[in-house]
């Protein structure tokens, strides 16, 4: 049977559709961790590590693939969600992953609403907090279509390529050393494991690294035959962000290799100004704004999927629910401001999300219940593991630094 308009056949039309949310996922994922806090740690870091810092992001991008590839795969085989598989694995595990990352979720979305409140005051010079209230505006209607899942997938990937558009042109601006970037990416002159594991915790720890697996969930794609397509899309995600980061990365390298000073009060948007004067700080208000609020949409639909399982009404209310994250997010930052200790203690909590969660997905992995007869990768298992402890170990490094300073 062939739709009319298209002159498409049901299969080609169903592969289609396919297509669009194995790429709304990846790119949900991928612009979920290419937030406001993104966008400064990519600064921050490439000024103190100039060329260097090619290797950190080389190194992170690989503990991301491992960490994405297991989760989405556990997720796609057992058709089950995060906190639903934690909760087989050990029971009560899956409240406790779910308020990790919804109080994660929601105190890291007050940061990302204040992005796109400052993204659009430097595209228009319209005041941070109206602007803040315009963009929630903007991403609940997503959220009140009827095909908001749909709609997302498409906002989300414009954005994406949008974000890689308007970098790699500022990138260009900069003239960096590229030749220097190649050489010090594999032979590092200076190593710094605080920054890998920032990197990492920022693009996929927390709520992110569930972000893309629960939307194919929720589009129907689960089951041992969809492994090959749900892999495909991880790497997507992880691939997206690391063409991000580095032409972030080498825009950034561009204007340190030239003796620039970079405003340390607003690190990324000093950088495009230094690199394409007025017109580079109206492209970094574009690409602020477009990162907050995917951030914002990625946020929000995540950390409710984590909570949908538990009651029927939630189930059916999923999307006024997100709608309310929202709000309580936008709320927060127009009456209180950013809520900078809140902040400091979910940033500690948030450091163990990533190898709490991955390490009982593996565990998961090799449970019959779960995956019935799925055999999962031992190379897979491998480097699963190791993400697992070097995150583990470095995170309990950061609770022992981060508590102390929230009674200063």
């Amino acid at each position: 049977m062939k739709n009319e308009k298209l002159g498409l056949t049901h299969e080609q039309e169903q592969k289609k559709v396919t297509r669009g949310v194995l790429l709304g996922a990846a790119f949900l994922m991928a612009t979920s961790s290419v937030g406001p806090g993104f966008l400064t740690q990519t600064t921050v870091f490439t000024e103190q590590l100039a060329a260097s810092f090619g290797f950190v992001i080389l190194i992170s991008l690989i503990l991301d693939v491992f960490a994405q590839m297991n989760i989405w795969r556990v997720i796609a085989v057992s058709g089950l969600r995060g906190q639903e598989i934690a909760n087989k694995v050990l029971p009560g595990l899956g409240f406790v992953l779910a308020f990790l990352i919804v109080v994660g979720g929601l105190a890291f979305n007050i940061g990302n609403v204040a992005g796109a409140g400052l993204g659009l005051n430097a595209m228009t010079g319209i005041d941070p907090i109206m602007g803040a209230v315009i963009s929630a505006v903007f991403a609940i209607l997503i959220f009140m279509v009827k095909e908001a899942g749909k709609v997302m997938d498409k906002v989300v990937a414009v954005a994406g390529v949008l974000m890689i558009i308007l970098v790699v042109f500022v990138a260009f601006k900069t003239s960096p050393p590229v030749g220097e970037a190649i050489v010090r990416t594999f032979n590092p002159s200076e190593i710094s494991f605080f920054a890998i594991v920032t990197l990492v915790g920022g693009t996929v720890g927390g709520y992110i690294t569930f972000a893309g697996g629960h939307r194919l969930l929720d589009a129907g794609i689960k089951g041992i035959g969809s492994v090959p397509l749900v892999t495909k899309s991880s790497v997507t995600g992880i691939v997206v962000t690391g063409v991000i980061r580095v032409a972030l990365f080498l825009a950034v390298l561009g204007i340190v290799s030239q003796g620039l000073q970079i405003d340390p009060d607003n690190p990324p948007a000093s950088v495009f100004q230094l690199g394409a004067g007025e017109l580079g700080l109206r492209l970094f208000g574009v690409i602020m704004w477009v990162a907050a609020i995917t951030s914002v949409v990625g946020a929000a639909y995540t950390s409710v999927s984590f909570i949908r399982s538990f009651h029927p009404i939630i189930e059916k209310y999923h999307n006024w629910i997100i709608i309310l994250f929202i709000i309580v997010s936008t709320s927060t930052f127009a009456f209180v401001g950013k809520p900078v200790t809140i902040l400091l203690l979910v940033g500690a909590l948030n450091a163990l999300i990533l190898p709490l969660a991955l390490g009982t997905l593996l565990i998961a992995a090799y449970k019959k219940n779960i995956v019935g007869e799925y055999k999962h990768p031992l190379w897979l298992t491998i480097g699963g593991a190791i993400v697992v402890v070097v995150m583990g170990v470095l995170s309990i490094i950061t609770l022992i630094e981060q508590i102390p300073l929230l009674f200063k």
